[in-house]
């Protein structure tokens, strides 16, 4: 009778399966086809026919979003492509809620970020790239929340427009740095301008600042190696000669 008792116990050691769940995985457990846990990590007994484990790895994953054709908001054909960072936030979703949790964040991915692209016009896309990465983030994470699945971020990798609009936007840019250099220019040459005639005033109003200003050109003028001479008359000779003509004229 004892070697009986224990039969059906050595049945079920013979059939059992033991398997290993790793640190960086979680094991969805199912039971004559139902969810009955998940198994941390560790070895883990199934009896097969009664019992099967999924494996499902919890570590971030990459998901190479592939060139998409896309049409801005301003009707410019471009290509795009992006790669998506997520991890599985609920192995048991992520098993039970949807087929294939890999491929489902493929397709999403390539929805949205086309979607995305076709509600920003160009110069807003290639000006605000991580605003608009964070915004396909959000719109992804909030779709993939049922399969359990936690999106960390976005990142638009390569933006390609056509050739001919290349072109285009190069000389468009060349012609505004041509703008900005004119308008820098004439902001400088009034600035000097308006220096010049303040400067002028203050020598006029205050006695001998001319004088000495002439002083100061000359030494300038005798430190440069030159043979030019150069002969300069005091302002009193000159207004002088200026009397003495009008005297002369009358």
């Amino acid at each position: 009778m004892f070697y009986f008792s224990f039969w059906p116990v050595a049945i079920v050691i013979l059939i059992a399966v033991i398997k290993q769940v790793n640190e960086y995985e979680r094991g969805v457990m199912f039971t004559l086809g139902k969810f009955t846990g998940i198994k941390g990590p560790g070895w883990r007994i199934v009896i097969p026919v009664f019992q099967r484990m999924q494996k499902v790895d919890i570590r971030t994953k990459a998901v190479d979003v592939p060139d998409q054709e896309a049409i801005t908001k301003d009707n410019i054909p471009i290509r795009i492509n992006a790669v998506i960072y997520y991890h599985i936030d609920n192995a048991e979703k992520a098993i039970i809620q949807v087929e294939n949790f890999f491929w489902a964040m493929s397709q999403i991915a390539q929805t949205t970020m086309r979607n995305a692209v076709g509600e920003t016009t160009l110069d807003e896309l290639l000006q605000n790239r991580e605003e608009i990465s964070k915004h396909i983030r959000k719109v992804i994470d909030v779709a993939s929340d049922p399969w359990g699945i936690k999106v960390e971020s976005v990142e638009l990798k390569d933006i390609i427009i056509p050739e001919d609009l290349k072109r285009t936007i190069s000389k468009e840019a060349e012609a505004e740095r041509e703008k900005r250099a004119v308008i820098i220019k004439a902001d400088g040459d009034r600035i000097a301008a308006t220096n010049l005639e303040a400067a002028a005033r203050i020598l006029q109003k205050t006695p001998g600042a001319l004088h000495l200003r002439t002083l100061q050109t000359i030494n300038d003028l005798s430190s440069d190696q030159s043979n030019t001479t150069v002969w300069m008359l005091p302002m009193e000779v000159l207004e002088a000669i200026k009397g003495l003509e009008q005297k002369l004229n009358k």
